[in-house]
C-alpha cells in the first residue's frame, strides 16, 4: 500500500535544539549536543538520535562507475536501557561478481570531555546470508548521558542500490537529512512513505557536474536535500501491518540510465513486460508447464474422478501430504517442480507450482498470484516492484466461486490461507491474458468458544468441574499446530501453567467426533485445591483467560488496527454454589456494542437457585479498523479484559 504524503498527525516535538554546521564537524559536539536530556514529548526515550546525515553521490574510480553512500550520525544515551543503542550494524550487499565495500569507520564516545575511540580490533564481519553480509562494533565506554558519534562510507557497483532513507527509527530523532547527486542518465523513482512531513525539500539542476574521461559531453545533476526535524519515535503497536507500511521515509528505484553513448537501459517496466518475462522464466513460467510431468506421476483417478470441487479438494490434500515445506519461499529462484516432487519437499514456491500444474492437468483453470506476506509489507500498485512480493499462492473459480489455495500447511483447510499471507491483495499471472491484481478475501469465521461447569467440595477443600474449548476457523489452525508440535504432556502442563491457584487436570480427550478440518473440539476435567481455607472463598470464575495483556494501551494510534481476520470469543460458565455458602456479590452486567454491528461485548452474571450462570461474549465483525476507531477499540477491549481479570467471585458460609 502506498501511503501519500498526508498532513502530520503526529504531535511534531519542538526542541530548542538547532541545525548548525558545526554539526557536520567529527569528533566535536556542540554546547546543544552536550547538555541534551530529554526529548521533548516522549519521556519513554532511552536514546535519541542527535544529528544524522546521508550524502550520497556517483564517482567514477578506475574507469568505473560506483555509487557512494556516506553516513555521520551521534547519537544520545539517556539511560541505561539505551545502551543497546550503541551496538551498529552496517549492512552490505554482495553480488554474483561483485560487492559493496565498507570503508572510513570511525566511532567515538563522547563522556564531556574524555572521547574514547573505536580501535580496529573492535570492528567484525559477519555473513548474513549468500548476499548480505554486515559490518558490527559496540562502542566503547558507553554511559548514562554519553554521545555515540559515527561515520562511514559505502562504496556500491550497484547503480540500483540508491534505495532511499528512513527518517523515522525505534528511537526520535531530532534532525535527519538526505542529500543525494544524481547524474541526469540516472532516472530514479521516488515514493513517500509514512505521514511526517518533510521541513526541508530542496531540489535544484547543477550543469555539468558529472564526467567521465573519453567523453566529450558533462551530464548535468540533480541535486537533492530532504530533511525533518524533530522525529517521533516509529512504535510497533498489536494488531499491526508490517512497519514498511507505515514508518516515515523516502524510497528510490532505479527506473532507467541513460547511457553516454546514447543507449537506454530500463530497469522499471511495465506489468506487460513483466508478463512477458514470467512466461519464459525458468523458475516461474517453465515450471507453470510440468502438468504432463504431473500426469504421468500421480493415481490416474486423482485427476478424473468426481465434479471439480472434488477433485479440487483430492488434488490440494495430495499435495498437502506428499510435502514438507522446507520453510523457504522461494519465488524467483531455486523452483524445480519435478526434483521437488522426487524428493517430497520444497520451497513454497515449488509447493504451489506443483499444485496448480496438478489443478491444469485435471481441467481445473488455475493461476499463480504473486503476494506479499505481512511482514514484508504491501506491494506498490503504481508500477511492477518485484521485490514487494514475497510469496506464491494458487487461485481458481470453480462452479463461480473464487478460491486462493496454499497447500504448504497440512493443517490449513481447502481454500484457506496461511495467517502470514493475509494481506489484502496479489498479483494474478494470467499468462493466456494480461495480470491484474486481485484482493483476497476471507470467508472464514473465527470462534474461540468456552464451556465450563464447576461444582464445590467443602469437605476435600476444592472445586472440580469440565471445561470444553471449541476452536472455529483459524483458531482451530493454530491449536491444531500446537498440538502436533508438543507432546499430551508439555501441552497439558503449558495449560496448567496459565490458570491461577492450585489447578491440576484430571484427564483430557480431544473429541475427533465433534471436530473436523475447520473444528476442534477438546474436553478438560480439572481440579482446584486449597480453596476452602476459611469462611470466605474467593474464586476466579475466569478459568480460561482470553488475553494475557491489553494490547491497546498507547493513549493514540496513527496507524489503522488489523485483525487479519474476524473474532469472536465466547466464554458460558455453570457455579454450583456449596451448600451453607452465599455469594456476597456477583460481577457487574456489562454492554458495549460498536456503531453498524462491528463489534460487541457482553456479559451477564446472573443466580438461580443455587446455580450462577456466566455469560461472555466478545465479537468483532471486522477485521480490519482505520485508525479513527482506535479510541472504539481501545474502550471495548479495556472492559473486555477487565471483565476477565477482575471478575472475582466471594462466597461466604452462613452462620447457623
Amino acid at each position: 500500500m502506498h501511503i501519500k504524503f498526508l498532513p502530520l498527525v503526529l504531535a511534531i516535538f519542538c526542541t530548542s535544539f538547532m541545525v548548525s554546521q558545526n554539526m557536520d564537524s567529527f569528533g566535536t559536539l556542540t554546547p546543544q549536543e552536550e547538555s541534551f536530556t530529554a526529548f521533548a514529548g516522549d519521556a519513554t526515550a532511552n536514546a535519541v538520535v542527535l544529528y544524522e546525515k546521508g550524502d550520497n553521490y556517483f564517482e567514477v574510480i578506475g574507469n568505473r562507475i560506483w555509487l557512494i553512500k556516506e553516513y555521520h550520525g551521534k547519537i544520545k544515551i539517556l539511560d541505561e536501557t539505551g545502551f543497546e543503542e550503541g551496538t551498529i550494524s552496517i549492512p552490505y550487499y554482495k553480488g554474483e561478481n561483485s560487492s559493496e565495500r565498507v570503508k572510513d569507520i570511525n566511532a567515538l564516545t563522547h563522556n564531556g570531555k574524555v572521547k574514547t575511540g573505536l580501535r580496529a580490533e573492535e570492528i567484525f564481519t559477519n555473513n548474513i546470508n549468500e548476499r548480505w553480509s554486515e559490518i558490527k562494533f559496540t562502542f566503547p565506554n558507553i554511559k548514562k548521558g554519553s554521545v555515540l558519534e559515527y561515520r562511514y562510507k559505502i562504496i556500491s557497483p550497484f547503480i540500483y542500490h540508491l534505495n532511499g532513507w528512513s527518517f523515522q527509527a525505534n528511537i526520535p530523532k531530532v534532525y535527519s537529512e538526505f542529500n543525494a547527486k544524481i547524474p541526469g542518465n540516472y532516472i530514479y523513482n521516488r515514493s513517500m512513505i509514512g505521514q511526517l512531513q518533510l521541513d526541508i525539500n530542496d531540489a535544484e539542476v547543477k550543469k555539468e557536474c558529472f564526467h567521465i574521461d573519453g567523453f566529450v559531453k558533462s551530464a548535468d545533476c540533480e541535486i537533492l536535500k530532504y530533511a525533518m526535524k524533530d522525529i517521533p519515535a516509529f512504535k510497533e503497536e498489536d494488531y499491526m501491518l508490517a512497519s514498511s507500511n507505515y514508518i516515515s521515509r523516502i524510497d528510490f528505484e532505479l527506473s532507467e540510465y541513460r547511457k553516454l553513448d546514447g543507449t537506454t537501459d530500463k530497469y522499471t517496466k511495465s506489468w506487460k513486460d513483466v508478463d512477458s518475462e514470467f512466461r519464459s522464466d525458468k523458475d516461474i513460467g517453465r515450471q507453470l508447464t510440468k502438468k504432463g510431468y504431473f500426469e504421468k506421476n500421480v493415481p490416474e483417478a486423482l485427476l478424473i474422478e468426481g465434479d471439480a470441487l472434488t477433485r479440487a479438494k483430492n488434488i490440494y490434500k495430495f499435495v498437502q501430504d506428499h510435502y514438507t515445506w522446507n520453510g523457504n519461499y522461494g519465488i524467483y529462484q531455486d523452483i524445480r517442480v519435478k526434483e521437488a516432487f522426487d524428493r517430497k519437499t520444497g520451497n513454497i514456491g515449488e509447493i504451489n507450482i506443483s499444485l496448480i500444474n496438478l489443478l491444469n492437468a485435471a481441467d481445473i483453470p488455475a493461476q499463480l498470484m504473486l503476494t506479499s506476506t505481512r511482514n514484508h509489507g504491501l506491494p506498490k500498485r503504481s508500477h511492477p516492484v518485484m521485490s514487494d512480493f514475497n510469496y506464491i499462492v494458487a487461485r481458481t473459480v470453480i462452479e463461480g466461486k473464487e478460491y486462493f489455495l496454499d497447500a504448504s500447511d497440512k493443517f490449513y483447510p481447502f481454500g484457506m490461507l496461511p495467517y502470514r499471507t493475509l494481506n489484502y491483495y496479489g498479483r494474478v499471472m494470467d499468462f493466456k491474458q494480461d495480470s491484474y491484481w486481485q484482493d483476497i478475501t476471507i470467508d472464514e469465521h473465527s470462534k474461540y468458544m468456552v464451556r465450563a461447569q464447576v461444582s464445590f467440595d467443602p469437605d476435600e477443600k476444592k472445586a472440580t468441574g469440565i471445561f470444553e474449548e471449541v476452536n472455529i476457523g483459524y483458531d482451530a489452525v493454530f491449536r491444531r499446530n500446537l498440538i502436533d508440535e508438543r507432546s499430551e504432556e508439555r501441552y497439558l502442563e503449558d495449560i496448567e501453567k496459565r490458570m491461577a491457584g492450585d489447578f491440576g487436570i484430571t484427564s483430557y480427550e480431544l473429541l475427533e467426533d465433534r471436530s473436523d478440518e475447520r473444528m476442534l473440539s477438546e474436553r478438560f476435567n480439572f481440579e482446584l485445591e486449597n480453596l476452602f481455607v476459611s469462611d470466605v472463598v474467593y474464586f476466579d470464575p475466569f478459568l480460561v483467560k482470553f488475553f494475557e495483556k491489553d494490547p491497546f494501551l498507547s493513549e493514540k494510534r496513527e496507524f489503522p488496527i488489523d485483525f487479519a481476520y474476524n473474532r469472536n470469543y465466547t466464554y458460558n460458565l455453570s457455579l454450583v454454589l456449596p451448600e451453607g455458602y452465599r455469594p456476597e456479590n456477583l460481577p457487574e452486567n456489562r454492554t458495549i456494542a460498536l456503531p453498524d454491528q462491528m463489534g460487541l461485548l457482553k456479559f451477564t452474571a446472573v443466580r438461580s437457585g443455587n446455580t450462577i450462570m456466566m455469560h461472555y461474549n466478545l465479537v468483532l465483525n471486522r477485521s480490519h479498523f482505520s485508525a479513527e476507531w482506535y479510541p472504539a477499540l481501545k474502550e471495548i477491549f479495556k472492559q473486555a479484559i477487565d471483565v476477565q481479570n477482575n471478575s472475582l467471585i466471594v462466597l461466604k458460609r452462613s452462620k447457623t
